[in-house]
């Protein structure tokens, strides 16, 4: 095994509960275990939000360099919205 740092954590009397009654379940082998699993869950969700954060600035940038979308009718767009929610709502054309 690598090493490892022993890391003193206070948690909510809630969240203990939880941490304990997992252990004693059986689901866990100890409250190490129930801890290490929550930080690898926590790492891949900030991996996630940090890919899904560089995606959302490429296509940022994919947009600012096309170009201008030129002069917007709102009142054109939000027919346009509406029609296609009703579309894919199945609601009957007016």
């Amino acid at each position: 095994m690598s090493a490892v740092e022993k890391i003193s954590v206070a948690l909510t009397p809630d969240l203990a509960l939880r941490v304990h009654s997992a252990v004693e379940d059986g689901y866990y082998a100890s409250v190490g275990d129930v801890i290490r699993e929550a930080l690898r869950d926590w790492q891949k969700k900030q991996e996630a939000d940090e890919q899904r954060a560089r995606e959302l600035r490429a296509l940022w940038q994919e947009g600012m360099a096309s170009g201008s979308a030129g002069m917007l009718d709102m009142a054109e767009i939000k027919k346009e919205a509406r029609q296609r929610y009703d579309m894919e709502h199945g609601k009957p054309k007016v």
